[in-house]
């Protein structure tokens, strides 16, 4: 299996990791966590070096990739990082990127068209930007045959043509306009509300507060399942530092109740955490440290 594509069997599910980049956050880590405590985070450097945070550069280590999950009857694809050509000058890791991402799908087994649900844990520019792909001059599904679910106040909350927003925020609009549109004027857009079931053991959750519609997907299994967090948990320092919100989340306080939220779901039910920028190994079950705290214990692959 290639670094850039890793299995995890979790029941019956296939989970593949389908990697678009690995490396260094572009600011330091301090303005990335604004909360961090220097104090409190560099006890952790005996496994946060190197992997997952450089101390010469102060650079938080992520990863953006998303999940290929796999179940008897279903193909998902959940979440899908920043994209190729997409015009995004503010976020210079994410633009106008030409990485094999769709060829890393299908060497993890699954052709566009093989894609039966795209789930987007809320609509930042590098977890929808493969929702699309440039075509004849135009942005079209990069997925034709499936259902695109979001939530709907994380739609509203984006939706350029309401207010000013897109004077306000053209970057914002020029993202939602290039990866979002085109797949609800096409008709394949479901605006999710609350709790949301795919099936009896797949179930969407709002956890709100790093956006206003943030959700995570459980997969819910006998003895342990997962829990795909999306930027619930952005970095493994949060795991142990709940409280620590970082510089995107928009409602920081609300975020930290989510996040401990998927962290005592997954301490008391132990499924898997899989968030979409841990570097490797990527997945980590959630173990308990004390009262109302935690730590990560990375599982590696198959």
């Amino acid at each position: 299996m290639s670094i850039t594509t890793q299995t995890w069997r979790v029941g019956a599910a296939t989970i593949t990791r389908v990697e678009e980049q690995v490396g260094p956050n572009d600011s330091v880590a301090g303005h990335f966590l604004p909360d961090l405590d220097r104090a409190r985070f560099e006890p952790h450097f005996d496994w946060l070096v190197p992997t997952h945070y450089d101390p010469v550069h102060d650079r938080l280590i992520t990863s953006n990739h998303s999940w290929l999950i796999r179940t008897d009857d279903l193909t998902i694809l959940l979440d899908t990082c920043a994209g190729n050509h997409k015009e995004r000058p503010w976020l210079p890791r994410f633009h106008q990127l030409n990485v094999p991402f769709l060829e890393r799908l299908e060497a993890a087994g699954a052709k566009p068209q093989d894609i039966d649900i795209v789930l987007c844990t809320h609509l930042h520019a590098d977890h929808v930007g493969w929702n699309t792909r440039l075509e004849n001059g135009r942005w079209v599904p990069t997925f034709p045959n499936a259902r695109y679910l979001f939530s709907r106040i994380e739609n509203e909350a984006w939706d350029p043509e309401v207010g000013n927003r897109r004077q306000e925020n053209p970057g914002r609009a020029c993202m939602y306009d290039d990866s979002v549109l085109p797949v609800i004027q096409a008709g394949q857009a479901q605006l999710l509300e609350g709790l949301h079931e795919i099936t009896g053991a797949l179930r969407v959750e709002p956890t709100p507060g790093h956006t206003p519609g943030h959700v995570v997907l459980k997969l819910l299994e006998e003895g342990g399942g997962a829990v795909f967090c999306g930027d619930t948990i952005h970095h493994p320092i949060q795991v142990c530092e709940p409280d620590w919100s970082t510089r995107f989340c928009g409602d920081p306080v609300l975020a930290r109740v989510s996040r401990r939220k998927v962290l005592e779901h997954c301490a008391e039910q132990r499924s898997l955490l899989f968030p979409t920028h841990f570097a490797a190994p990527h997945v980590a079950a959630v173990d308990r440290a004390g009262e109302g705290r935690y730590r990560p214990r990375f599982v590696h692959c198959c």
